[in-house]
């Protein structure tokens, strides 16, 4: 572009000067190449099969150089080539540059060899190595447990934001996060054919198995072209004057498709920035308009994928909210994800915790200490019981047994100087916004809502109680997810919204992918598979974005029209020989500015 303007000018001040010659080679050269360019690019998608506007600019381009207005064409190649840039600057202002899909995945692992350890790649691992995974390393391969206990955080593979408790022999899968003491892991597989690879290849080829969307643009491109070789044959036919015939063409040049459209995109997507919204590039915000089916994963989507205290049961005589702030006071000194959550519980009730002292923790079971003078312990039932000098109180343990009922939940018992002093409920809750979201989702048109996750059934269809979805799928593996979505296909565009590596594959395979990125996938599988990515941990910012589409797509479209119209209005003038080919690309400008400035209403 920056050539072309540069032609443009020197071509304007060669021919003040009086140097026609040298004008006309100027303009005719630039119009040249971008002809060449455009015609190669033109045979390379008719190959793929595909059809778009840009035949008519090179029909405008090719009848200039051939009639010899060359400033004409040079004009028309200007307005495409400024386009093309602007579709460019769509894309990049839209998008950011993606990590590698296997960036959380180590790329190497401690391995026993003759009785030390050695780091090896992880291409060099075989089944039946044994391995060291330290705390905060990822599981590298599948593989069994050769220590006594694993705890692992399998919230990425499973959605299920509570570690994990293995005992030696279980099986455990790549691509979880070791949340306890460094154990010893005896590989089942290799690493290409361990469970995050494979996931890693779901992913890969939903997206290439995903038919492309029709842009928005295009979709007029034919109709368009038959108008506008039917008004251009007309013009030459009954006035037997080719130059009829290219002021069409030029004039038809159809710029306020090329430039309004991307405009009125790199708006809204702007826009939905600003909402904390990132869609990567305009066909995706330009899908969310269309949207009509919605598939919802469970564990930090639809819930805020960390456990939440719901509940407190407290022995009588002492206040609940002194049984969380004993509590969270020894919690302190654990990074236990449950213990983080007590901590929180308590600071949203604004209670002051004192230092805990002479803590010990035995991972994965509970803490000891000292709280206030008090011994304190806190923790699992049989960890908790095994501290007590005193009998159980028999209210709490009723509420031990109905809580215990409950799937998806953790109960933390509290005990202080030797006697049971209550128990806290954990869950992972439904955000509070779910409920406005998905009746919003049915105000913007969508039709069907299907919560899809690999949480058991009865505690997926607790959480879907209410809520209005449409079907229930639970115990769904990435595999169950990816099908789902491609059996959602013929309802019409389908959208995934999800927050773990186990919905990549699926969030690749949808229309349109969401992933939910404020929480610790930021960035990881999902992201990656995302065609949009909600950068706050705030699900109706989706219907902040879905709104932002519809505006921006519906400018979009009036600037479609206004400016089919005024170049077919301009078409017929320059059919009745109202205007020269010059003088139809510099009405086409003018059309192409207004068109323009409304798409710009979309970043309002």
């Amino acid at each position: 572009m920056p050539g072309l303007l540069l032609a443009l000018t020197g071509g304007g001040l060669a021919f003040a000067s009086g140097w026609d010659i040298l004008a006309q080679r100027l303009w005719a050269g630039a119009t040249a190449l971008v002809l060449a360019l455009l015609v190669f690019h033109i045979l390379s998608s008719l190959k793929r099969g595909e059809f778009g506007l840009d035949l008519i600019a090179a029909l405008a381009m090719g009848t200039a150089l051939l009639f010899g207005e060359n400033l004409a064409g040079a004009i028309v190649a200007l307005m495409f080539t400024g386009g093309e840039a602007l579709e460019a600057f769509a894309q990049r202002r839209a998008a950011r540059e993606m990590s590698a899909l296997l960036s959380r995945l180590p790329r190497s692992a401690a391995r026993y060899e003759e009785g030390r350890l050695t780091e090896v790649p992880l291409e060099a691992l075989r089944p039946g190595d044994r391995l060291l995974v330290r705390r905060g390393e990822v599981v590298p391969v599948d593989g069994t447990v050769e220590s006594p206990q694993a705890i692992l955080d399998q919230s990425a593979l499973t959605g299920e934001p509570l570690p994990v408790r293995h005992a030696r022999g279980a099986p455990i899968m790549s691509g979880s996060t070791n949340a306890g003491d460094a154990f010893d892991l005896l590989a089942r597989q290799a690493a290409a054919n361990s469970t995050y690879a494979g996931i890693v290849r779901l992913v890969e080829t939903a997206q290439r198995s995903r038919a492309p969307m029709v842009r928005l643009a295009d979709r007029y491109a034919l109709g368009f072209l038959a108008l506008t070789l039917a008004i251009a044959g007309a013009a030459w036919a009954f006035s037997g004057d080719p130059v009829r015939l290219l002021a069409v063409l030029v004039i038809a040049t159809p710029c306020p498709l090329i430039l309004a459209v991307p405009v009125a995109i790199i708006s809204g997507i702007s826009r939905c920035a600003g909402r904390g919204v990132l869609v990567k590039e305009g066909g995706a915000l330009e899908r969310l308009a269309a949207l009509r089916t919605v598939l919802i994963d469970k564990t930090g989507t639809l819930t805020g994928g960390r456990p939440r205290l719901v509940a407190i049961a407290a022995r009588e005589g002492l206040a609940p909210e002194e049984v969380l702030r004993i509590a969270a006071a020894l919690d302190q000194a654990s990074a236990h994800v449950v213990a983080g959550a007590l901590v929180e519980a308590a600071g949203e009730r604004d209670l002051t915790l004192p230092s805990p002292h002479q803590v010990s923790e035995e991972p994965g079971a509970g803490l000891t200490g000292r709280v206030d003078g008090r011994d304190v312990a806190v923790g699992g039932w049989d960890f908790v019981i095994a501290q007590l000098t005193a009998a159980i109180d028999t209210d709490i343990a009723a509420a031990r047994a109905e809580w215990t009922a409950r799937p998806g939940t953790v109960v933390v018992a509290v005990a202080i100087d030797g006697a049971l002093a209550g128990a806290l409920l954990l869950a992972d809750a439904v955000r509070e916004e779910a409920q406005a979201v998905i009746g919003a989702l049915r105000e913007l048109g969508v039709t069907r809502l299907i919560l899809a996750t690999g949480d058991e059934t009865a505690r997926a269809e607790a959480i879907a109680a209410g809520l209005g979805f449409d079907a229930v799928l639970s115990n769904m593996t990435p595999q169950d997810k990816a099908a789902a979505v491609a059996a959602e296909h013929p309802n019409g565009p389908v959208m995934m919204i999800g927050d773990g590596v186990n919905d990549a594959p699926a969030l690749a395979a949808a229309d349109i992918g969401v992933a939910m990125g404020g929480g610790v996938s930021a960035g990881g599988a999902s992201s990656e598979a995302a065609g949009i990515v909600i950068l706050v941990d705030r699900l109706d910012r989706l219907i902040d974005a879905m709104r932002i589409a519809r505006r921006s797509r519906a400018i979009a479209l009036q600037s479609v029209v206004a400016g089919i119209g005024l170049s077919t209005l301009g078409m017929i003038a320059a059919a009745f020989g109202l205007l020269a080919p010059v003088e139809g690309a510099l009405l086409q400008e003018a059309i192409d500015v207004a068109v323009i400035l409304n798409a710009l209403r979309a970043l309002r």
